[in-house]
């Protein structure tokens, strides 16, 4: 892989670390209201798929959604300004956290209900189909969302139409507050895809490069006409369900063990003053920034006062981003009005 998509990469995961971070800072000042669903230990995964995406491929998400936007090329300010509620975001600021939209980037939205991005992307697929271009539909969920009749009556029709359409779990491990095994008797979400004759595998969501081939790869099949891919990227978030959830049902060591492996305090603390040896490296195991970073340092593409270089524009840019968004007005209710209103009459957008 070329340098400069390598640097791109670990830039676009420290802004989402330090975007997020702030925004939970920002949500306890009561800047941020409703729900709030934060990504930190997930950067991995926004990151590599959207990245081995093409700009004309549509993207559907879920309500944890800042990161892709994000990553997505929604500017930062934006995005902070819809998290405030805000006119200047990018869905007026009446969309909020879970509500993401960004037509000209094809970022169709971020959605509430739990399996509601299947059907939304089957049918963006289908019209792709049925006009016949050469673009696809990318299909965020979590693992919580597979036992939603939307997920099976969505795959079912994607390959019966040979819809192109990449679907891809980010397996986060537990459902708000109930792990896999709890709640699925297959724990192996991949495996399901078979049912539909859906080619599927199953991906270290911790190492970017191995997300980034694995969504290349799939693409590139949906793109030779072979019909829907699935991804089973295994990931793991740091924080609750939301804001306004402790975590307090997950053992604490295994909080701890994910912590310890957490990519952007490897990459700040041992890369200052000694980046860190071949050896540590290794032993992080599952570690994505570190991972990326290691690569990036062995192939002498960056040093460690690069990375911190990196990480002090990403803290300047979500600045930014807060001030930009306090100094945005409050939508009004002719704004409302107006969303409302938008398309009477005219209910076919595509």
């Amino acid at each position: 892989m070329k340098r400069d998509n390598l640097i791109s990469m670990l830039h676009d995961m420290l802004l989402a670390r330090a975007f997020e971070e702030r925004a939970a800072i920002e949500y306890t000042r009561g800047n941020i209201a409703g729900f709030l669903h934060l990504y930190p230990g997930e950067e991995a995964v926004a990151v590599g798929v959207l990245h081995a995406a093409e700009p004309s491929d549509y993207i559907v998400s879920t309500y944890r959604e800042h990161v892709h936007a994000l990553v997505r090329g929604v500017p930062a300010n934006i995005v902070m300004a819809e998290l405030f509620g805000r006119r200047d975001g990018c869905s007026k600021g009446m969309g909020g956290s879970m509500h993401l939209f960004d037509r000209e980037r094809r970022f169709m939205g971020g959605y509430g209900i739990v399996g509601e991005t299947y059907p939304v992307a089957t049918g963006i697929a289908y019209t792709i189909a049925m006009q016949e271009l050469p673009e696809a539909v990318i299909c965020f969920f979590g693992d919580g969302a597979v036992n939603q009749g939307t997920f099976h009556e969505s795959l079912n029709m994607a390959s019966l139409w040979n819809l192109p359409v990449l679907f891809v779990c980010e397996n986060n491990r537990y459902q708000i507050g109930t792990e896999i095994h709890r709640h699925s008797t297959v724990t192996d979400v991949y495996k399901r895809a078979c049912g539909y004759r859906i080619p599927a595998e199953c991906v270290n969501g911790m190492d970017v490069l191995a997300v980034y081939q694995a969504t290349q790869s799939a693409l590139q099949r949906i793109r030779e006409d072979t019909g829907p891919q699935f991804l089973e990227i295994e990931t793991y978030r740091f924080r609750g369900h939301s804001m306004s959830d402790p975590g307090s049902y997950r053992p604490k060591v295994e909080v701890q063990a994910f912590k310890d492996e957490d990519p952007v305090t490897i990459v700040l603390e041992e890369s200052i003053p000694n980046y860190p040896t071949e050896e540590q490296i290794h032993a992080v195991g599952k570690d994505n920034i570190a991972h990326l970073t290691g690569h990036l340092h062995r192939e002498g593409y960056m040093q460690p006062e690069d990375v911190v270089l990196m990480k002090k524009e990403a803290d300047k840019t979500v600045n930014h981003a807060v001030d930009y968004a306090q100094q945005s007005p409050e939508p009004s209710m002719e704004d409302a009005w107006k969303a409302l209103n938008c398309n009477r009459g005219k209910e076919v957008l595509i």
